[in-house]
């Protein structure tokens, strides 16, 4: 894995989101920073765990002027239930083919339970509206996510 890091010229991409519209960083940048999230399965309890927290948190995001974009390999119907279900207030970008994951660098592989698989790293990037990133966010519980971001950002 070859992880992007503070400076680096984050990839733009397009990608579908749980309504199969289409979502641009390019776009999203244009009105303010943005996180990108990635996270390796929707509905799963850590992944449940760390959206609710950036879905809690809305009213401080939106004072930074912060889009939130969640990026996972399910498709957009999966993405749908999972939003509907927890009621969430942002995006969540189907990556199916994991190219986005490959080109930020959190697709690698990962143990679990002795197993050895090919997966999403659970990686947090903030990217300023120059394009670069901002923040890179790789030490945290799901729990405490929301938390992580804002003393990050708030500094």
């Amino acid at each position: 894995m070859n992880t992007l890091n503070v400076g680096d010229n984050a990839p733009m991409f397009t990608l579908q989101n749980q309504y199969d519209q289409a979502v641009s960083l390019q776009e999203c940048l244009n009105s303010g920073p943005v996180l990108v999230y990635f996270y390796p399965k929707a509905s799963t309890p850590g992944c449940t765990v760390q959206a609710q927290g950036l879905r809690d948190i809305k009213a401080d995001l939106d004072g930074l002027n912060m889009t939130v974009l969640g990026i996972s390999p399910d498709p957009v119907a999966k993405l749908l239930k999972f939003s509907d279900k927890q009621e969430l207030n942002f995006h969540l970008l189907s990556d199916e083919d994991h190219a986005i994951a490959d080109a930020f660098g959190v697709w690698g592989e990962k143990k679990f339970m002795g197993k050895v698989y090919d997966g999403i790293h659970r990686l947090s990037f903030v990217i300023g509206t120059d394009g670069k990133v901002s923040h890179f966010i790789n030490k945290f519980k799901t729990k405490e996510h929301h938390q992580v971001l804002l003393d990050t950002v708030n500094g």
